[in-house]
């Protein structure tokens, strides 16, 4: 083999392998990076849109019956109160634990500087990216984690497992960081397998990561399997139903996995958010998902998770009135989810705007009265100690915090 063909260079230039982001629901990018600190950061970017006022629902305010009749609120429906004014999901309920241990919060009514068109694609890159929004003009292809990595001496790519085309934008950029994602449709042929143990047989933790990375791959292959026979079943006894996925815990236990040892930062993507129709079935899956990997982060990391915080962010929010299918559009106003060990949580953060025909942003969307990378940039200013003014300016270019602080304990 020759002796210029690194292990990261060989796997990023052989494995131009899978299918495109867009078309696999279960395709979800990991990316892991090291950096001088205690503390950990684990971004998870909620692919979609979710519904802010489905998840938190401020069943307190008495205009969110009136627009949701098809979308039953409150703790007459399952939800778990909050605080009076905030209810809790069902599909979110094994986390109430969490919550009455101060290790999960909420912050409502934000949102990035997105505004009026909606799309998908330019919401999660504004997200990701970061910045401001300024109609016509290109988004930054460098991501706001990248940012804060540039703005710290000492960063080191950890050493990890890389396989697909792609990495999440939120890390993109001249900072080094190391990638690996999973992909349905991707197979380890038995040659390639013996190839990729030579290359790591001189390396414990690399080898220890191509297996494990090799155990996901089968895991993720069987659940598209199964998820291709269960087309074919329906009508069928739910005996003969294939079994639900569980790729995202696989993905939580690898995170974890390496946020115990070099890694601090962890960034992946839950799907499956776009809920237009009979939302009350389709928030099933991705709640279960987001519930499942928090218990799984915070299982795997152990006492680490008490040195630990978790950001889940959306692109936007969603129409405050149901459409007609039972489900909800893309609106503008959402919500974000917190915890961690390292969190001082057990609340809802909120300048809440109201439901009100007045009240409503364009008479249709719950009115953003907070920046949700704010409440972003002060996670980090807690988890890593960094001042406000290189939040502000060099990892949230034109960011004003205002009054949002003290997230961590």
């Amino acid at each position: 083999m020759a002796s210029d063909l690194s292990r990261r260079g060989f796997l990023g230039r052989s494995f131009a392998l899978g299918c495109s982001a867009a078309a696999s629901p279960l395709l979800t990018p990991v990316t892991l990076a090291s950096a001088p600190w205690d503390n950990r950061l684990v971004v998870i970017i909620l692919r979609g849109a979710m519904d802010g006022l489905d998840v938190v629902q401020p069943y307190g305010d008495p205009v969110l019956a009136e627009l949701r009749q098809k979308l039953p609120v409150g703790e007459a429906a399952g939800a778990h109160d909050l605080d009076g004014f905030f209810a809790l999901h069902p599909g979110l309920g094994d986390l109430m634990p969490l919550w009455r241990a101060g290790e999960l919060g909420f912050a409502h009514a934000v949102s990035t500087p997105y505004r009026d068109k909606r799309s998908h694609f330019d919401g999660q890159d504004l997200l990701e990216a970061g910045t401001g929004f300024t109609p016509g003009q290109p988004i930054s292809h460098v991501g706001w984690l990248n940012r804060l990595l540039q703005a710290v001496p000492g960063i080191e790519a950890e050493t990890a497992f890389a396989i697909g085309r792609e990495t999440m934008r939120v890390l993109e950029g001249p900072a080094p960081v190391s990638s690996w994602w999973p992909d349905v449709r991707f197979e380890l042929t038995p040659q390639t397998r013996q190839l990729l143990e030579m290359v790591s047989a001189q390396d414990p933790l690399f080898r220890a990561a191509v297996g494990q990375a090799a155990e996901i791959s089968e895991t993720l292959d069987l659940e598209a399997s199964g998820a291709e026979a269960e087309e074919g079943m329906e009508g069928m006894a739910p005996t003969m139903q294939a079994k639900p996925g569980k790729a995202h815990v696989k993905v939580a236990e690898f995170a974890a996995d390496r946020l115990r040892r070099d890694t601090r930062i962890a960034a992946f993507s839950i799907t499956g958010w776009d809920t237009h129709g009979n939302q009350k079935a389709a928030l099933k899956g991705p709640l279960a998902q987001l519930s499942e990997t928090i218990l799984t982060l915070r299982a795997g990391l152990g006492p680490d998770w008490g040195r630990t915080a978790v950001v889940a962010m959306t692109e936007f929010g969603r129409t405050a009135h149901e459409n007609g299918t039972a489900g909800t559009d893309h609106g503008t106003g959402g919500a974000m989810l917190l915890a961690g060990g390292a969190l001082k949580g057990g609340r809802v953060w909120a300048d809440w705007p109201g439901l009100g025909p007045g009240d409503l942003y364009q008479g249709r969307d719950l009115m953003p009265t907070a920046d949700v990378r704010a409440y972003a940039a002060a996670a980090m200013q807690g988890v890593f100690g960094l001042d406000r003014d290189v939040l502000e300016s060099a990892v949230f270019p034109g960011l004003d915090m205002g009054g949002v602080g003290g997230l961590i304990r």
